[in-house]
């Protein structure tokens, strides 16, 4: 390699100095000044902090830093590298993890027994003080170009690889038999691989290059001058107007050749190298289908035509960008309801696509009845969408997103699919099948309570126990119960009287007794309500009849003690 043209060196240098007074300083009284224009220079992950040289005698006078960070207040530490230096600078690069945090440093003056006062710098940012080195450059010449590829200034773990995506690289080249103030071309791009067509055979050609951050005013440095010569010119032309075109939902991969018999190779860029295109590899067609692999970047391809041994130079690269060139079909909407506050979505595409699994999808959602809606974005195909009123109809309208590069591509809009939320109330609403079932077994076991009791009741009425003692029959009547439960139309009510002459009744006519017995029984069975026994049933309080003087007459007394008849004299026996 040449060096054909000098190396730009930028003339700003990140310092942050400070002039201090010449005269000895008071503080202490040790008569011994700090270091003077003190300054902190940062070129990449490199950190300098320098001074200017002591008029004392070298080695005589050292300096020392130290250096604090957020999170160590009123905490100082010693700067590692920077501890008793003779020289007028020191290498601090041990900092760099607080590339992104304030530093504070502070540096004085040693002479044997004696130091300084302290100095402090102002605080600084590494990351905005630094400026950005120049970076590597790797030229590769073919027949009729030159590629420059550019290497990301810094370490592998430096300060810039989380920016690598916001650099611009600037390549400037121009013929080393002219000069660059006779001719020269520049060419800028996001990509750090940048290649120069039109050139000529057998010609040597000198590049520089630089790589600068957008939207920031850190300065950037030009790499020193590269030169290279290009080859002969190839036999075999090299293949032309290479593109990707969309056949059948595949992207296919073309260019133009005049020649046959030949064989074609297809590669695409991946970091910093060139990689075979599978099924690109060698093959006979001008045109090859991209696999869809390849399809989720910003990618570069190029091709080359090849004879027996012998080979064309590589064709121009052609930048493919999936999200500016891919068409996506419009997706297919459908709304089922869940519950009555949730319903789930669904969307497909009519026409399948390669590009399928890197889509999204962009879902318009709002109550049928109000303007009101609210935008979803996901991946997924299949989702519930919850926080919805019961009995109220949602529409909703969907198209697919494709993020790739820079831009990002879109399709057009769906259908709109309309669906109505189940029935239902607020949230006590889902408690209602719970609370109907708890609700209905109560009821049940009411009604079969109230049955057995009504059976008991029944059973007691219409088959009672045995009669209660005859001492207590004067309390019971025959059938009490049946005759408070007995409509009153059907209860037997017939009154009697009994009547008995008691002239004809003497004391040892047992015929007449006997008459009077039959008689007062006949008469107990046909009304039912009414007894009459004779004296000799004793004075238990049992209805019937009471035996007075002689011709006293009979009394008769009613079972239930309710009525009483009595007729005296002679008379004749009935009723």
């Amino acid at each position: 390699m040449l060096n054909c043209w000098p190396r730009e060196v930028h003339p700003n240098v990140a310092r942050l100095s400070q002039t201090l007074p010449q005269a000895r300083a008071q503080d202490g009284g040790t008569g011994l000044a700090p270091p003077q224009n003190v300054g902190v220079d940062i070129i990449d992950d490199i950190f300098t902090l320098q001074w200017d040289r002591s008029r004392e005698p070298p080695g005589a006078v050292a300096v020392s830093a130290d250096y604090q960070v957020p999170g160590m207040v009123d905490i100082w530490t010693e700067l590692p590298g920077c501890q008793h230096v003779t020289s007028a600078t020191c290498d601090f690069s041990s900092l760099h993890p607080y590339a992104y945090e304030e530093v504070r440093l502070r540096v004085r003056a040693e002479d044997g027994g004696l130091t300084s006062p302290w100095h402090e710098l102002d605080p600084f940012v590494p990351y905005q003080q630094a400026r950005i080195g120049p970076p590597e450059v790797h030229l590769e010449a073919e027949d009729k170009a030159v590629a420059v590829s550019i290497s990301l200034p810094g370490a592998a773990d430096g300060m810039w690889q989380l920016d690598r995506g916001s650099f611009v690289y600037s390549v400037v080249i121009w013929g080393n038999a002219t000069g660059p103030q006779a001719w020269n071309k520049t060419l800028r791009s996001r990509n750090p691989r940048i290649k120069v067509h039109g050139l000529l055979p057998e010609t040597t050609y000198c590049v520089t290059a630089q790589a600068r951050l957008l939207l920031h005013r850190n300065p950037a440095a030009f790499s020193p001058a590269r030169c290279v010569s290009t080859p002969v010119e190839s036999e075999l032309p090299a293949p032309e107007n290479v593109k990707v075109v969309l056949e059948n939902q595949t992207y296919v991969l073309r260019w133009d050749y005049t020649w046959d018999n030949v064989t074609f190779q297809a590669q695409w860029l991946k970091p910093e190298k060139w990689a075979h295109v599978q099924g690109c590899e060698h093959t006979p067609r001008a045109r090859c289908a991209l696999p869809p692999g390849l399809l989720w970047r910003e990618v570069y391809l190029r091709v080359r035509a090849s004879h027996g041994a012998r080979s064309s130079s590589w064709s121009e690269e052609w930048k493919f960008d999936a999200g500016r060139r891919a068409t996506i079909p419009p997706p297919v909407v459908a709304l089922k309801a869940l519950d009555s506050h949730a319903l789930h979505v669904a969307i497909g595409l009519r026409n399948q696509t390669e590009l399928q699994h890197l889509l999204t999808y962009e879902v318009r959602f709002w109550e049928n009845t109000t303007n009101t809606e609210r935008t979803i974005v996901e991946q997924r195909t299949d989702f519930p969408v919850p926080g919805l009123r019961p009995r109220t109809v949602y529409c909703a309208a969907a198209r697919a997103l494709l993020a790739a590069g820079p831009r990002s591509q879109h399709s057009g809009p769906s259908n709109t699919a309309c669906a109505r939320t189940a029935a239902g109330g607020g949230p006590g609403a889902r408690l209602a099948p719970g609370l109907t079932a708890t609700l209905a077994a109560l009821a049940a076991l009411l009604v079969l309570c109230a049955l057995a009791a009504a059976g008991k009741l029944a059973h007691y009425v219409f088959f009672p126990a045995g009669q209660p003692p005859s001492a207590l029959g004067e309390y019971f009547p025959e059938e009490p119960l049946k005759n408070l439960l007995l409509p009153a139309s059907v209860e037997r009510t017939e009154p009697c009287c009994v009547i008995e002459n008691a002239d004809t009744r003497s004391a040892g006519g047992t015929r007449g007794d006997e008459d009077h017995k039959a008689y007062a029984s006949q008469t107990s069975q046909d009304s039912g309500n009414y007894s009459i026994e004779d004296g000799s049933a004793g004075s238990g309080g049992q209805g019937g009849e009471e035996l007075g003087p002689p011709g006293a007459g009979l009394v008769a007394r009613s079972a239930c003690g309710r009525e009483v008849c009595v007729t005296r004299g002679p008379g004749p026996r009935g009723l």
